[in-house]
């Protein structure tokens, strides 16, 4: 019988799939594995279960939210022999799940992930810390890790705009920076920026065109934005436009940036959901390779648009 553990974060999300654990392992079971359920404890903890199980392993699931799927991915590259690992979304926001094709069915998603199909995938870095689809930094984007989880288990995805409304006060912060993209250097002020690799960011589909999540390219976007009020006629926008059109947006495709701030950010980075402390004024991104996903194919047409 094949080996399979489930990495199992039960604070993602609201608490339903906790009755569903038995249902769970009754159709990994049926598929030919025998399972373990570890629990994590803690933030990071995913990232120490996966880095130290032993090579026998022919699938990790990553039971819970984007940031759990993150942490799982950051323990397989910290592994000399890497695991084939699944994406199984239980958190709030699930971007990266939206991105697969799963829906709100947590027992058929399970069923068309086993039946799924191994693709290798762009795992991206900042200052060698990976993210799977979004690292981003600037106003409101502490939302998705400030947000409080009981508000997260009552209202769902709701939350994070319940939690962004009562902190729509102030102005917009801005970021001068040196920024260097396949060796050409440029100077801008900004007031979000984003580097991504994922087609479903913060909720919004299809944000970007023709992304592939095999193609050793992220997506940057460098945002002008000085006033709440532009921030909403771009919101709106987004909706209707190729994000390419919309004015004070920069947009750029590259597997190197490397962006240099003018002092010390006093705002955290966003990796996937979570929030990156640090105390630097430069950052580097790059692309590693060596990550292979089992993903789901029943929605097959979406899944081929998102590899070569």
């Amino acid at each position: 019988m094949k080996k399979c553990v489930m990495i199992y974060n039960s604070k993602s999300g609201k608490k339903k799939s906790n009755e569903l654990l038995p249902t769970f392992e009754k159709i990994i079971n049926e598929k030919g594995y025998d399972l373990q359920i570890i629990y994590t404890k803690k933030k990071g903890h995913a990232v120490k279960i996966v880095k130290e199980l032993p090579n026998d392993i022919d699938l990790v699931i990553a039971a819970g939210g984007d940031g759990t799927f993150n942490e799982v991915v950051s323990g397989d590259l910290r592994r000399e022999k890497k695991l084939l690992i699944a994406n199984f979304p239980l958190g709030t926001t699930n971007d990266v799940g939206t991105m697969y094709g799963y829906h709100k069915d947590y027992i058929e998603n399970l069923k068309i992930l086993l039946d799924g199909d191994i693709k290798n995938i762009d795992v991206c870095k900042i200052n060698n810390k990976a993210f799977i689809y979004f690292s981003g930094i600037g106003s409101f984007v502490n939302v998705s890790y400030e947000t409080p989880r009981k508000l997260k288990e009552k209202y769902g995805r709701t939350a994070y705009i319940i939690y962004a409304l009562k902190q729509f006060s102030g102005r917009l912060k801005s970021y001068n920076i040196k920024y260097e993209i396949d060796g050409k250097e440029n100077f801008g002020k900004f007031s979000f920026i984003f580097v991504t690799n994922s087609s479903s960011v913060a909720g919004v589909n299809n944000i970007y065109p023709d992304v592939k999540l095999d193609d050793n390219k992220f997506e940057v976007l460098l945002c002008d934005i000085r006033s709440k009020i532009g921030l909403l006629k771009a919101l709106s926008m987004l909706k209707r436009k190729d994000i390419r059109l919309i004015p004070n947006f920069e947009y750029h495709k590259t597997d190197n940036l490397k962006i240099v701030f003018d002092s010390v950010p006093s705002d955290s980075w966003c990796l996937d959901g979570e929030e990156m402390k640090h105390n630097q004024r430069s950052f580097t991104f790059s692309i590693s390779k060596e990550i292979s996903v089992l993903v789901p194919k029943v929605n097959k047409v979406n899944i081929d648009k998102l590899f070569m």
